[in-house]
């Protein structure tokens, strides 16, 4: 009988969960999904194979886990960032410093980009995890257009046109550079939604 980590089972599957996910996380970093199998996960998440199966029927479904869970704590910390901030101007300026901090491991991952190598039912529920985060910044571009910060445009193509411009964005480590890029990122964003005033707006 595998030997059980936590206080309590249900603990116990939370915490294999999680090592499945920061193994899947670090592998990705390294070389592309493609090349990983479920025997490399369990290596590096130091379990046992059927432990994975315990949790997850194949890697897609592992990865459609890993990727439901980040997706779900990162809108989270973003509301809590947008807590308190009235402005859109604002407001989009906190999504996009937000975006900048996460780790594009899927964006950036070598190997094949994800879209080409998963199951048209797989990207179809990736798909439905994306839009969790795009309905924050098609709030943030509604509020902008509905107060008349940002000019009257068709909301659904500039959603998706702002997320592409943040997708994959290599951010400097440095931190001057960092906060350059941050800025020309900002910039550039707000003139693209037509922001009525680039300046930044007392909070």
């Amino acid at each position: 009988m595998p030997k059980i980590i936590g206080k309590s089972l249900h603990e116990h599957r939370q915490m294999t969960r999680q090592k499945l996910f920061a193994a899947l996380s670090t592998l990705m970093a390294e070389r592309g999904f493609d090349t990983i199998t479920l025997a490399d996960i369990a290596g590096a998440a130091d379990v046992g194979r059927t432990a994975v199966y315990n949790h997850f029927h194949d890697k897609e479904a592992l990865l459609l886990g890993f990727i439901t869970h980040e997706t779900e704590q990162y809108a989270h910390t973003l509301e809590r960032a947008l807590d308190g901030v009235d402005h859109p101007v604002e407001q989009l300026r906190t999504y996009i410093r937000q975006q900048a901090q996460l780790t594009r491991v899927f964006h950036l991952a070598p190997g094949p980009d994800l879209r080409t190598v998963l199951s048209r039912a797989t990207q179809a529920r990736l798909r439905e995890h994306a839009e969790i985060v795009e309905s924050i910044l098609r709030r943030i571009i509604t509020q902008g257009i509905e107060t008349g910060v940002f000019p009257p445009q068709d909301v659904e193509p500039t959603v998706h046109l702002v997320n592409a411009c943040l997708s994959g964005r290599l951010i400097p480590d440095e931190p001057v550079a960092r906060e350059r890029t941050i800025r020309a990122t900002e910039t550039f964003v707000l003139r693209a939604v037509g922001a009525r005033a680039l300046e930044r707006v007392p909070v």
